[in-house]
């Protein structure tokens, strides 16, 4: 939000520099970002002058060139090589001296230099209208009054305006101070409460009267929750035409454009009240006003000159034809304000401001007028603002009042009765407050004291202070004015000691960050906002589980996450669109879910692996990651957490090409996999992408919050090797549980070291390299009882699977 300075003033007369009050309002709340120069004319017209000319002769080397001898007021006179064919003797013309900065049409700047133009020299420039940025015109140079004392500075001629801009970065809740009078009454308080007493003074409507009443529009408010106030005066034979300079310089300071003296009226008092209006030609309006919805699809061309097609909730303003606005958002292209308008219909109004931020989000509209009516306008200036644009219009744009005001408010919008208690105050400030200056810092933020007892104070808060609603909010609002900086800090270092269980879950979530770090994985955090469509990827994700948001910012941003692998795909997709194609990613995060018995959050930890193991170099050629590298990874974050391994069942996820799923008793723990390329097409990927979905609550459930410890064994280990000829079906983990169903004490270790398939073996069948680590704790093991175990081991494995060694 931009605050002019210059404007500020005329509510509060402070003469304070503008550091000095930018700092007060940063501690007031409204951060001021940063201070800008403004000049209603770029450069200021610093260094231009008035000059006389003395002399003017035909240049003697340029027929289209003349050279004059300019009086600059300082007793010597200088010599001007000049283009234009006005310039004459006698003459009080505007000078660029040496050294001054002039900008072209384009903004660029550039000096005037003593130069030599066809052998002449000049000191200096006589500037066109369009040079100094006072016109468009360049048919000659400017001749000025010939009055004026040379020497004089052109600035003070022309009056250019020099001001100072305070861009505020204005949180959402604030909508009261949305305008320069709502940033008056802040930086009141605060000089209030700094010592400095100012009084805030408002623009006048002493001077509104109805001159006739020959132009009276009625209005009907067809559903008053949606627009609770309404009003509109009529005003004829209005001139539309461009504004005068003070009004547009006041625009253009906070980075409006100027349109025509009504709509600069309108925007005007927006900005200076925060309250928006609109202006209708009257003579555009068929019948009566009436303030409705419409049903769904209606057609409506905006403005901008686009057709579209309403919600049945968007709120209209309508003529007996049909819509003529959209209520607070975005005006119509067949009612508004043209040249050749001669009376108008000036509409002020409180609308819903729920309605009005979903009518605007759902046609993609973000104007002035829907910023604040969607966060709330102040319901009791309605009338007050309307009767400021219209005395206004009269003074810019001439005219008559022709009808009464319409002020349509049933039911009035009341203040917020708060009681505020002492003792909590002192609680949460940290620091009891003299009770006089709790009152005077009440009383500077218009917020009354309607009781005083002991214990605190009975409330009544500004209906237009829509974010001061519970005692902790006053309370905010006494520490803000009173100044946090000037809070007491004791010199007293208190601390709690926590005891907590080496379990927690923060605990846990950096013990596995840490470990896939050390891996070469980073961490991400994506949106929990996601699109609806995503569901239709997988069928195991159903759309009425979907959380979907009431006001969502985008489509693509309205519905609740179901999963955590879309999100992690769109940043895969980014990154290899970016040639960062080699991604290792991890993420903790929650699941949302719309179940029959209610809404359901759920935590899981993702781990995403795509593109090659490590950086392509000359050392390490280049290898892509497979699926035994990613099982590699989400073993040892079991193995990390002393998690034993679960059983393998099939992936239920349809998101999965291949994959396995590993569980404990019924619940799943993880499901891991390469996933399906239909998916990867959908979000443009086109390498492998490996994901695992861990289920975050059985992890923390499985993990034990004792230690347990063991001897370093004493007695050797033992290693014996079996190449095993196996049915192509055969999987490694068949194996591994066979030998540890047939030796659960000695066998410590069962590890696959190589796998071959090819030539010199039978059809169907493949070769397992396997090893066999055999220890005893309490003794050296001897031949005969290694053996015995290996006879075993191969026995069983040859009965059940039917395997032999090669």
């Amino acid at each position: 939000m931009r605050i002019s300075y210059n404007w500020l003033k005329q509510f509060i007369k402070i003469d304070w520099k503008s550091d000095e009050t930018a700092a007060l309002l940063t501690d007031l709340g409204l951060e001021v970002e940063i201070v800008e120069k403004y000049q209603s004319v770029k450069g200021g017209l610093e260094g231009i002058v008035v000059g006389h000319v003395l002399t003017c002769e035909q240049h003697p080397n340029a027929d289209r060139l003349k050279v004059t001898t300019v009086d600059l007021g300082d007793g010597t006179p200088v010599q001007i090589v000049c283009g234009a064919s006005n310039v004459a003797a006698g003459q009080k013309v505007p000078v660029a001296t040496i050294g001054t900065t002039l900008y072209d049409k384009n903004g660029t700047p550039f000096q005037i230099k003593k130069g030599k133009i066809r052998d002449q020299e000049s000191f200096g420039m006589i500037c066109a209208e369009d040079e100094l940025g006072l016109g468009t015109s360049h048919e000659g140079i400017m001749v000025l009054d010939n009055n004026l004392k040379p020497g004089t500075s052109v600035a003070k001629v022309f009056k250019i305006e020099n001001d100072e801009i305070f861009e505020i970065g204005l949180t959402p809740n604030r909508a009261d101070a949305m305008s320069h009078l709502g940033t008056a009454r802040d930086l009141r308080a605060g000089l209030i409460q700094s010592g400095v007493n100012v009084e805030l003074i408002t623009p006048s409507v002493s001077n509104f009267r109805v001159d006739k009443r020959t132009l009276k529009i009625d209005v009907k408010i067809d559903n008053s929750k949606l627009a609770p106030r309404y009003c509109g005066v009529t005003i004829s034979g209005v001139k539309v035409k461009p504004s005068p300079e003070w009004l547009q310089n006041r625009l253009k300071s906070i980075g409006l454009t100027p349109k025509n003296n009504i709509v600069d009226v309108t925007n005007y008092v927006l900005h200076e009240l925060g309250q928006p209006l609109h202006a209708f030609d009257a003579s555009k309006i068929n019948g009566k006003i009436t303030v409705k919805t419409l049903p769904a699809g209606t057609k409506f061309t905006t403005l901008d000159d686009i057709e579209r097609s309403l919600h049945e909730e968007d709120l209209m303003i309508c003529d007996e034809k049909g819509p003529m606005c959209i209520a607070g958002v975005f005006g119509g292209k067949n009612s508004g304000v043209t040249e050749n308008t001669s009376a108008i219909f000036l509409e002020s109004a409180y609308f819903n401001p729920v309605s009005i931020r979903k009518t605007a989000k759902r046609h993609g509209l973000s104007t002035d007028a829907s910023f604040r009516f969607e966060r709330g306008v102040d319901p009791t200036i309605t009338e007050y603002a309307l009767k400021r644009a219209a005395l206004l219009i009269q003074e810019v744009a001439g005219g008559e009042i022709t009808s009464d005001i319409i002020d349509i408010y049933p039911k009035r919008i009341e203040d917020f009765p708060v009681f505020l208690n002492y003792a909590k105050t002192a609680k949460l400030i940290g620091q009891e407050l003299p009770k006089e200056i709790i009152k005077k810092i009440l009383a500077s933020l218009d917020i009354k004291v309607n009781s005083s007892t002991d214990a605190g104070l009975g409330l009544i808060v500004p209906a237009y202070r829509v974010d001061v609603q519970r005692e902790i909010d006053v309370i905010e609002e006494i520490l803000r004015v009173y100044g946090y900086n000037n809070i007491n800090f004791t010199k007293k270092l208190n601390a709690t000691v926590c005891n907590s269980p080496r379990t927690e879950d923060y605990k846990i979530q950096n013990i596995i960050a840490n470990q896939l770090n050390s891996l070469g994985f980073h961490e991400m955090m994506s949106n929990s906002l996601t699109s609806p469509d995503y569901i239709e990827l997988s069928n195991s994700l159903l759309k009425e589980h979907n959380v979907m948001m009431l006001n969502p910012l985008s489509s693509d941003l309205s519905a609740m996450r179901q999963s955590l692998l879309f999100s992690g795909l769109e940043t895969v997709s980014y990154n290899t669109n970016r040639k960062n194609s080699d991604l290792k990613l991890f993420e903790f995060g929650k699941s949302y879910h719309h179940f029959p018995s209610g809404y359901n959050e759920q935590k899981h930890l993702s781990l995403i692996v795509s593109g090659n193991r490590i950086a392509e170099n000359w050392t390490n050629p280049e290898k892509p990651s497979d699926f035994f590298l990613f099982k590699g990874y989400i073993e040892a974050i079991f193995s990390r957490l002393g998690i034993s391994k679960g059983a393998t069942r099939p992936v239920q996820s349809d998101v999965f090409a291949e994959g396995i799923g590993i569980g404990i008793g019924e619940e799943t723990l993880v499901e891991f996999g390469t996933i399906k390329k239909s998916i990867l097409k959908y979000f443009d990927i086109k390498q492998e992408v490996f994901y695992a979905d861990f289920n975050w609550a059985l992890v923390l459930k499985l993990i034990s919050n004792k230690i347990k410890f063991a001897d370093i064994p004493k007695y050797p280990e033992v290693r014996r090797d079996l190449a095993l000829l196996i049915d192509e079906n055969v999987s490694f983990d068949s194996i591994y549980k066979i030998a540890r169903q047939t030796e659960k004490t000695l066998l410590k270790d069962i590890n696959l070291f190589d796998v071959y398939q090819g030539k010199n073996l039978p059809e169907g069948k493949k070769s397992y390299a396997v090893s066999f680590t055999i220890q005893d704790s309490s003794k050296t093991l001897t031949d005969e009882q290694i053996d015995k175990v290996m006879s075993k081991l191969q026995k069983n494995l040859a009965t059940e699977l039917g395997a032999s060694l090669r």
